[in-house]
């Protein structure tokens, strides 16, 4: 009992010990300077997309269209660089400003092999999912105003129909062409040939399609949709 008393009276007098003058001086905590305000760098402007004039490229809502020029316009003070494109099948001239460009989806002709490959997805067998038209309908036209070659592909072979199928509906009808149009004219663009010559070729494609490959097949995984 006694010891114990003794040891809590020693802590007591060690927490009471003050520090000596030199030591509080060198304890002391040094002066802090506020520190100043740096300025930040200004941001580099976003490089603008390696884009030409004359140049063919595919804006996703619209297809394939030719940048015709790239011009500047003075818009609230500010000068702003604009590629003008053109789609002469909709007699439609499009203006997007060049640091919106990869933005909004805008990209340049696919190449040989992305073509390739399009046209083999069109020999591929049609998959339809078993869900309402109207859905079905918006998974369609979000594909075909997707921009995306292969996506396109999918659409016009799963609305694509032989003489020996049933007919379209209008709206089936309407997609297909929608579809169609779409990759014919970048296939037109990118093999330089015409838009007949590329609807040709798509549509061998789409009959080339082995036997017993004609009807289409669900899609297994939407049938739990």
């Amino acid at each position: 009992m006694a010891a114990a008393k003794s040891r809590a009276e020693k802590a007591r007098k060690t927490d009471t010990v003050k520090a000596t003058p030199k030591e509080a001086a060198e304890a002391k905590p040094a002066k802090v300077e506020p520190a100043k305000a740096k300025a930040e760098p200004a941001k580099p402007a976003a490089p603008r997309p390696n884009f030409k004039a004359k140049e063919f490229v595919v804006y996703p809502a619209h297809g394939v269209g030719q940048i015709l020029e790239i011009e500047e316009q003075e818009v609230a003070g500010h000068r702003l660089e604009l590629f003008v494109i053109n789609f002469d099948k909709e007699k439609m001239t499009l203006r997007v400003p060049t640091n919106k460009a990869t933005a909004v989806g805008m990209r340049k002709l696919s190449d040989t092999g992305v073509v390739d490959s399009a046209i083999e997805t069109l020999r591929g067998r049609a998959r339809i999912k078993r869900t309402m038209w109207s859905r079905r309908a918006q998974e369609y036209e979000a594909k075909i105003n997707s921009g995306d070659l292969i996506s396109i592909a999918e659409v016009v072979r799963d609305l694509y129909r032989s003489d020996r199928q049933p007919e379209q509906s209008y709206s089936e009808r309407q997609l297909y062409e929608a579809a169609l149009d779409r990759m014919a004219r970048e296939v037109a663009a990118v093999e330089r040939i015409g838009e007949d010559a590329a609807i040709e070729r798509v549509e061998e494609a789409l009959q080339g399609t082995p036997k017993g490959e004609k009807t289409p097949k669900t899609d297994e995984a939407s049938e739990a949709a």
